[in-house]
């Protein structure tokens, strides 16, 4: 694949030769000359390949979404019962440009847990449809796929109420389509979205279903996008005539996405700046074999539980009968890769935290004594998984128990608190979008990262970085360096390209 006038420009060995020489040298410098060749082949065939990709979605076409000056967006910014922070105002602009161009929008849409990305992709969703268009937003969960419904319909108000008393002049619809909906739910949103009536739909991995057909798919926001398979983001883009526009959105670029975005495979847009009020997080490590420490831990949770706060403690596992191997895997990404070797081969790894039976110890340690304590994981049904959660936003039960269920999107602003179990055995990226899951409001927020992981691990590495910090982009560079950028032509989210 490389061709001849490359080869002698740089000096390079032939294939042929440089095979042999890699696998039988004579001298250290004959594998040197091998291996550049080999290495060099390979970097040119991934940017030759990135360059025909970036060419081919540069001849897409796609419907140009332009907005209107009178439209719903306008509508909604007049209502916003807050100011847009001068990177939102920024990165609204470049979205807005993007879909207004003829041709499909490719944005990978990044910032700090809390920056605001939920209201700049909701303000393109509205573009879209001033323009006749729909939008899709796609969650990896359930639960966040009815807190973003939530959300949306709380900012639009009657802009969201189109067909109902009340709905402003010029409306639209926002539905929910989700694995657990009854028949009739189910058929009523599908009957929305295939007849355009539905601007908005907002929806889990049931939005890949073929049964789902768009009146006039015109943008996809996929939020969380490390949370689905590569062949999954792209999935609901063939089912348009013409390709739809596409804003992918994350809080913590994984390696996959840190080594794309530098090989421009997607433009790039960062929020750098935090709406104002935010009181911000600490994070400490607590040692899992240092008994004082732990019970010290507890008795924080009961002091931001009396202060009428609320408190998260995290598990990798639903139960006790859990595999260590289905450890989180209703929702959670892969534990640490290194898992297995975190004690030495021939040790035996010790049990994984579980749900249900730490809200059972719990309720008997004295130091959380008459409070209300809840249960949420994936295996619940999908109206005991919004009745958890409700629970937990109203105070009832202000300790919540959960599996990395909760990793995405969940808000609960008085949630101040965060106690993660087992945190040696999350990957770095899933630990930063957890811590923020408190802290949101107007009261600092602490993270108590639980590990046995031993000194000089990639697992200890992890914790130790993320109490160290809380820039996301850090985070990313040092989860790069631990698990690589992966297969960047391929589906492989970890390991090297080259």
């Amino acid at each position: 694949p490389l061709p001849e006038e490359v080869r002698e420009r740089r000096g390079l060995v032939d294939l042929h030769t440089a095979l042999r020489l890699v696998h039988a040298p004579y001298t250290d410098d004959d594998h040197r000359r091998a291996r550049r060749r080999l290495v060099y082949e390979e970097a040119f065939v991934l940017q030759a390949a990135l360059a025909r990709r970036r060419a081919e979605a540069a001849e897409a076409r796609a419907v140009a979404r332009p907005g209107a000056p009178d439209g719903l967006l306008a509508a909604f910014d007049a209502r916003l019962p807050f100011a847009l922070t001068p990177g939102q105002r920024e990165v609204g602009e470049q979205v807005a440009a993007d879909l207004a161009r003829p041709r499909p929008m490719q944005r990978l849409l990044q910032g700090e847990v809390g920056s605001g990305k939920t209201v700049v992709a909701l303000r393109a969703m509205l573009q879209v449809v001033d323009s006749g268009g729909q939008a899709a937003l796609l969650a990896p969960t359930e639960v966040l796929a009815a807190q973003h419904l939530r959300t949306l319909r709380d900012l639009l108000g009657p802009l969201a109420e189109e067909g109902m008393l009340g709905a402003a002049e010029r409306a639209t619809r926002v539905v929910l389509l989700t694995g657990s909906q009854t028949a009739a739910q189910r058929r009523e949103a599908l009957l929305d979205v295939a007849s355009g009536r539905a601007g908005i739909v907002v929806g889990t991995h049931a939005l890949l279903g073929e049964q789902v057909q768009f009146a006039d798919l015109g943008l996809v926001v996929v939020d969380e996008q490390h949370r689905f398979g590569v062949e999954q983001r792209d999935e609901l883009r063939h089912r348009a005539d013409l390709t739809p526009h596409l804003l992918v959105m994350t809080a913590t670029p994984i390696p996959r996405t840190v080594a794309m975005t530098v090989l421009g495979d997607l433009e790039v847009s960062t929020l750098t700046d935090l709406p104002g009020g935010r009181a911000g997080v600490t994070t400490h490590v607590v040692p899992a074999d240092n008994a004082a420490w732990v019970a010290r831990a507890w008795q924080r949770v009961r002091e931001e539980v009396d202060a009428g706060r609320r408190a998260y403690v995290v598990c990798p596992r639903i139960s006790a009968d859990d595999a260590d191997a289905d450890a989180g895997a209703d929702d959670a990404d892969l534990l640490a890769e290194d898992e297995g070797l975190l004690f030495g081969a021939a040790a035996p790894r010790r049990p994984l935290r579980a749900v249900l039976e730490v809200a059972e110890e719990l309720a008997r340690t004295p130091a959380l004594a008459g409070v209300g304590i809840g249960v949420l994981h994936g295996r619940l049904p999908a109206a005991e998984k919004d009745a958890a959660m409700a629970a937990f936003a109203r105070g009832e039960t202000p300790v919540l128990v959960a599996t990395t269920v909760i990793e995405v999107g969940v808000d609960v602003p008085e949630a101040t608190v965060m106690v993660v179990l087992d945190a040696d055995r999350f990957g770095l990226s899933q630990l930063h979008q957890l811590r923020g899951r408190v802290g949101r409001g107007t009261q600092p927020g602490l993270c108590l990262l639980v590990s046995s992981a031993p000194e000089g691990t990639d697992a200890a590495t992890r914790v130790a970085t993320l109490a160290e910090t809380t820039d996301g982009f850090r985070i990313a560079a040092v989860d790069l360096e631990l698990r690589r950028e992966g297969d960047v032509l391929g589906a492989s989210q970890s390991g090297r390209s080259s």
